[in-house]
């Protein structure tokens, strides 16, 4: 092999070793942005959820024909309520006091809430 001959095949050598080395460093860049976008959509969602669940607390609260002392938690727009709904005073005008009706009215007030994509429900239905 001549002088020429070496000199090409050790430039050619070097070239690929550049270019696999760039294109680590794109893959590297390309995982990276991908895992803080990751990153930013869960860190989005919590807040989002962190939302809908102030929200429906509020609107529970503030709804005069239903019990107290329910729970929420929320996942991805997913709502749970959690509690009783035997309550001897609730009722009235909008709802009446069985607990058939307490849950329906439950059910639309937190479906009204932004956000909400479902409701699910573990209830008791004695004291």
């Amino acid at each position: 092999m001549n002088c020429s001959a070496t000199l090409r095949a050790i430039t050619l050598i070097c070239s690929c070793l550049i270019f696999l080395g760039s294109c680590d460093s794109v893959l590297t860049e390309e995982t990276s942005s991908a895992e803080r976008a990751s990153s930013e959509v869960l860190s989005s969602s919590a807040t989002i959820d962190a939302q809908i669940k102030s929200q429906v607390e509020s609107a529970i609260a503030n709804a005069d024909d239903l019990p107290s002392g329910f729970t929420v938690e929320v996942n991805e727009g997913m709502v749970l309520i959690r509690g009783s709904v035997v309550c001897e005073g609730c009722g009235g005008l909008r709802t009446p006091g069985n607990v058939g009706s307490i849950q329906q009215s439950l059910g639309a007030i937190v479906r009204a809430v932004a956000g909400v994509m479902s409701v699910e429900f573990s209830l008791s239905y004695s004291d």
